[in-house]
């Protein structure tokens, strides 16, 4: 049997945490997962954005480069699609062990583990409802200088770990990660739109604002375990970063929309 899901991720920010000479104080990862026998009908999506905004056939949709007056029609179609997102925030001001993530591609990996654990939680609680094995594609947003070899390695030792990984590896098979440019695969522009979606909500632009708008769209296709997001479509990393939500006004939309406390 073929794989139950497609899975297509994507981020906005940075890694970096020399804030003084512009790394973002926020790095977010999100994904969008989508019954594999509805892929195609939902990633049409793009083709259809597209068309309204009077695009160019294939010309991808790279959110930040949309104007906001064109990033709505976007978001509302995907927030009326079906798929599920989930997001994870990091905010890096918050990381008191900073030298642990300093290593190239660690909080990247690290913040795919999170990711993925939720992605295998919401398609193991979808299973009885959905054909194939079980299993889901796991599509990347293709960086240019990432080996993914390393990524599949990496989640190969989580693997083997006896304790302290909660990602289902019925669900997440490392044989099918895979890295395709956004251009490629119509999906990673929605995971794109998400995960752009969500850093304008939290990063304050140099006149002092944040734009939750979309992520306020975005919340039908948000994952919610229970009616919970906190933990589950929306996660935020490290835990000290949920005491710089309570003093933020900023970010105080977290609470509010999501339950982030």
């Amino acid at each position: 049997m073929g794989s139950s899901y497609v899975v297509y991720i994507d981020e906005s920010g940075d890694e970096g945490f020399d804030f003084e000479k512009g790394s973002t104080q926020w790095f977010v990862l999100s994904a969008i997962v989508i019954e594999k026998s509805l892929d195609l009908k939902v990633v049409k999506l793009v083709d259809e954005v597209r068309a309204l905004l009077q695009r160019k056939d294939k010309e991808p949709l790279h959110f930040r480069k949309l104007k906001h007056e064109h990033r709505l029609p976007l978001v509302d179609a995907i927030a009326r699609s079906n798929l599920k997102a989930i997001t994870i925030l990091v905010h890096k001001p918050s990381i008191t062990n900073i030298e642990n993530f300093q290593q190239k591609y660690r909080l990247y990996f690290y913040a795919t583990r999170l990711l993925l654990e939720r992605v295998s939680w919401y398609c193991r609680e979808r299973q009885p409802h959905v054909k194939g094995d079980g299993g889901a594609q796991i599509v990347f947003s293709n960086r240019s200088s990432m080996n993914y070899e390393s990524l599949r390695t990496y989640f190969k030792k989580l693997q083997e770990q006896p304790f302290d990984i909660q990602i289902d590896w019925d669900v997440i098979k490392t044989a099918r990660i895979h890295a395709y440019p956004s251009e490629k695969r119509m999906g990673l522009q929605l995971a794109d739109a998400i995960a752009s979606g969500f850093f304008y909500g939290v990063n304050v632009t140099r006149y002092g604002f944040t734009e939750h708008r979309y992520v306020e769209m975005l919340k039908p296709v948000i994952y919610s375990h229970k009616g919970r997001f906190e933990g589950y479509g929306v996660k935020l990393f490290p835990t000290e970063a949920h005491e710089f939500v309570k003093q933020s006004s900023h970010v105080q939309w977290l609470s509010g929309l999501y339950g982030v406390s």
